[in-house]
């Protein structure tokens, strides 16, 4: 910046700072008239304003919760108004925000459907049109909204605080839901394409692959393979020996998966060998069971649940007197355990009771995909009271799906994910793997499970690895809390070198509440996971952090705990 445009910026700042600070971006400013003979107007001054703020930290803070451009993009514009990546937003604002056809942004909060268009001075507010100062934008492949303007038309409260460089969002609705009383993924086009499991025992598979697709829509439409996932895991399993949620988490975890159908088709009998996954699944979360709140909040703002319900169907001719075929209803109401997988896309709060065959207390049902084709109920879709015994008892929703150039290398000795859990009979423990670099590169994140809700957690690393004497000089090197259980990756705070041939070990600290055993392992435990490899991992596990044992030796376990890195 010249002296001359310095010198003026310092004489209107404080000017600036007393409109800014009382008046939210969206608003009309006053001119500032005369200076020294000569008239500043906004195309004159703005650009000065915003290139001193966007020199500094500039912080914007959602309900709490704080977003920084240190690394996230985030930017004042010439209009004076705090531009965020559209990808903060299903967090920050807890809403549904999803980009169509690459132009438009849909943002849906309670009833509120606002929708933006690259590069429009308008946006639509529940149909209505009304004025922005500055339209949505894309940059590097990165879409930019006013959190401010955005803000104000879905019911928060908006704030520049000049003095801390700070935005503040804050909603001020009394809805204490985020969502409607009904929703449907299938008129946001976001349900992938009904599939036919035919007689195979594939449920999970088929599951667990609509709730992944129906998480990457409608940005992405792709259509993965469940006869990869179910013949090409590590698993002891054939395809009419059925399965669960866990195990296409721990495929889909170790990058084994996935792939797309047209690579490995579905129906002829074999797999295809030395196929790649095509997408890296990084976080997964885990509703606990019965929270409809929360289940309706991961499909509201993630995509389709991956659950477990009790079929009584045997086929979709068959009659059940759970099931009536002219609603398309279901509830069952006995003490059978699940055996079947669904995913959830949606619920209707007044869905009336009477349409279930069975006597339930009250309205409301689950819009549930189904694998059995679209001869079944509404074409492939049915309804499932909330009073089914089953229906969200287990919820996995995939959170977080990111392009296979993400990382270069995942190291892991756990690929039958989370067999069983291990611990001192207490909320706490440490846990550690020791894996050896195999070429020059960073050390970017460390990935672990939650096996309960509010954990909280420490990541250290520790270089030049030796022995257990070694886990003295770790370094602390991410913290935090999950909300929810699941598996989640961690980016450490800074990327750590390593040397080819170096050993090192990634060690995670998590705290439970009400957890006796809360560090996830994978181990022999029936004969799905009996070929569970102990030779492929070094892990160690401590009450305190102090002594440490041997975990494949003393447990004949492995730990779940994997690393991820980045060629340097």
């Amino acid at each position: 910046m010249s002296h001359v445009k310095r010198y003026i910026l310092l004489a209107v700042m404080a000017v600036a700072a007393c409109l800014l600070k009382f008046n939210n971006y969206g608003a009309d400013y006053e001119t500032v008239g005369q200076f020294r003979g000569a008239e500043l107007k906004d195309e004159d001054w703005n650009p000065l304003i915003a290139e001193t703020v966007n020199e500094k930290t500039i912080s914007v803070a959602i309900d709490n919760k704080e977003y920084t451009n240190k690394d996230l993009g985030i930017f004042m514009d010439d209009s004076l108004n705090i531009m965020v990546p559209v990808d903060i937003l299903t967090e920050g604002l807890k809403c549904s925000s999803h980009i169509y056809d690459g132009k438009e942004l849909l943002v849906e909060k309670r009833s509120d459907e606002v929708l933006l268009g690259v590069d429009e001075p308008e946006i639509s507010v529940n149909d209505e049109k009304r004025q922005i100062t500055s339209p949505m934008i894309e940059k590097d492949g990165t879409y930019y909204i006013s959190i401010g303007e955005l803000s104000e038309n879905i019911g928060y409260n908006y704030e520049w605080n000049m003095d801390k460089n700070q935005a503040v969002a804050v909603d001020t609705s009394e809805t204490a839901s985020i969502f409607p009383v009904s929703y449907d993924l299938r008129k946001k086009d976001r349900v992938g394409v009904i599939k036919n499991q035919g007689s195979t025992g594939t449920c999970w598979a088929f599951a667990a692959l609509s709730a992944l697709e129906s998480a990457l829509l409608p940005e992405e439409s792709l259509e993965f393979s469940p006869d990869h996932m179910s013949m090409s895991n590590s698993f002891v399993v054939d395809t009419n020996d059925g399965g669960e949620y866990t195990m296409g988490m721990a495929y889909l975890l170790s990058w084994q998966g996935p792939v797309l159908e047209k690579d490995d088709p579905f129906g002829d009998g074999k797999t295809e060998a030395g196929l790649s996954a095509v997408k890296h699944v990084q976080e997964v979360q885990m509703m606990e069971g019965k929270d409809y709140e929360k289940i309706k909040e991961a499909v509201f703002q993630y995509g389709g649940v991956q659950t477990s319900l009790y079929s009584a169907l045997k086929s979709i001719y068959s009659p059940s007197e759970f099931y009536n075929k002219d609603q398309h209803a279901y509830c069952y109401m006995g003490t059978e355990k699940p055996n079947h997988e669904v995913v959830i896309i949606g619920w209707d709060d007044n869905y009336p009771k009477e349409n279930f065959p069975v006597n339930v207390e009250g309205d409301g049902a689950f819009i549930c995909q189904n694998s059995w084709g679209e001869a079944f109920g509404e074409q492939g879709v049915f309804y499932v009271s909330y009073y089914d015994t089953n229906i969200g008892s287990h919820n996995v929703v995939y959170t977080k799906v990111e392009d296979t150039d993400n990382y270069n290398h995942i190291y892991q000795s756990d690929l039958c994910g989370w067999v069983g859990q291990i611990g001192f009979n207490k909320p706490s423990v440490y846990g550690a793997n020791v894996y050896t670099a195999e070429t020059n590169e960073d050390l970017s994140a460390v990935g672990f499970y939650a096996t309960g809700k509010n954990t909280e957690y420490r990541v250290y690393v520790v270089e030049n690895f030796e022995d257990t004497g070694s886990f003295d000089h770790k370094k602390l090197a991410a913290e935090g809390s999950l909300k929810n259980a699941g598996y989640y990756t961690i980016p450490l705070e800074q990327a750590i070198s390593l040397e080819q041939g170096e050993k090192y070990a990634v060690m995670v600290y998590i705290n439970t509440p009400e957890a006796i055993h809360p560090m996830a392992i994978e181990y022999a435990a029936d004969e799905a996971t009996k070929n569970a490899d102990l030779t492929d991992g070094e892990g160690y596990i401590s009450a305190n952090g102090g002594r440490w044992d041997h975990v494949e030796e003393t447990a004949s376990c492995n730990l779940c705990i994997k690393a991820y890195t980045k060629e340097n």
